[in-house]
């Protein structure tokens, strides 16, 4: 889906391409922050947080469970539930 306008788009990404590298970097980073706090906000609205381990494996399903195999996603997920 497009909904943004051209113009608006361009715009947006002059003055994204006028901030450093670094800055870019770190804006990215806190995006991550802020998308991770909400999953974790509404997988412990939904009950799936009971520990940490629980935590860690419904954070990496909610956004990576689709990238691997079920094999691999089991393996990582068990990973997950071990790491202190």
């Amino acid at each position: 889906m497009k909904d943004t306008a051209a113009d608006t788009e361009a715009l947006y990404r002059s003055l994204l391409m006028q901030r450093s590298g670094e800055e870019r970097v770190l804006m990215a980073g806190r995006m991550f922050d802020s998308a991770r706090a909400l999953a974790r906000a509404g997988l412990a609205a939904q009950g799936l947080v009971a520990d940490e381990a629980a935590a860690r494996v419904a954070l990496f399903l909610r956004f990576y469970g689709n990238d691997f195999d079920a094999e691999t996603r089991n393996r990582i997920a068990e990973r997950l539930r071990r790491a202190p």
